[in-house]
């Protein structure tokens, strides 16, 4: 059973999909719901994804395959349609799976991508991560996401991400923070002179801005592995 929201938009995503050939852009889908901000079409899709209804895919930009209709939306002739490829096509670059060299990192606790939490803990196991993650020199690991700040940047709770561990990045990275020496969170870094901003990709958040000697760097993200 569907809320009426949530049937409205499905009923928006198939419109524009029979229309167009790809799915609507989240500010699209918010604009057509009235809806203040894009948390709650967030909230919506996963409600959907949670039923049955629809399935994002990993990885793609407004990728939306819709599965099956209610009965109130059904009368149109529908038939389940692949938005943005094939769930069975090989991406050009797609590596053999003998290729891939997965590699062992420590999964360090917890990350919060929302209000800062406590720092990140001592290792608690392992994960395997695709080897073309840890391209990069240096040391890696992992952390388990709580929260949704970061969920336009397609880091959802629950996610696991991997970081490469540094001490400075560049504008625009989204990194791992300790905040007062206590405070870990994932945002992304934004300079501003002696000033630093911690900004979500959650219009439901707002940015926090600090002094320059507030705010560690420990990492910047480099990958993302999420289990469905």
């Amino acid at each position: 059973m569907l809320t009426r929201k949530q049937l409205d938009l499905l009923s928006f995503i198939q419109k524009r999909v029979q229309r167009d050939g790809v799915p609507p852009s989240f500010d699209e889908m918010k604009d057509a719901l009235d809806l203040r901000s894009k948390s709650g079409i967030h909230r919506l899709i996963t409600a959907l994804e949670e039923r049955g209804f629809i399935r994002r895919l990993a990885h793609r930009a407004r990728a939306i395959e819709i599965i099956k209709l209610p009965d109130a939306l059904t009368r149109t002739g529908f038939q389940p349609q692949l938005i943005q490829g094939s769930a069975t096509s090989k991406p050009a670059s797609a590596q053999p799976i003998e290729r891939i060299n997965a590699l062992e990192v420590p999964l360090m606790g917890r990350i919060a991508a929302g209000t800062p939490i406590e720092a990140i803990s001592h290792k608690t196991q392992s994960v395997a991560v695709p080897g073309n993650m840890l391209q990069s020199k240096g040391l890696h690991y992992a952390l388990e996401v709580k929260g949704d700040s970061m969920i336009d940047a397609g880091i959802n709770n629950g996610d696991v991400v991997v970081i490469r561990e540094q001490v400075d990045a560049d504008n625009g990275d989204i990194v791992v923070a300790l905040v007062d020496g206590h405070e870990a969170t994932l945002k992304r870094l934004r300079k501003h002179g002696s000033s630093i901003a911690l900004e979500a990709a959650n219009p439901a958040y707002e940015t926090r801005v600090y002094r320059g000697d507030q705010v560690k760097i420990q990492g910047r993200l480099v990958g993302l592995i999420r289990t469905y």
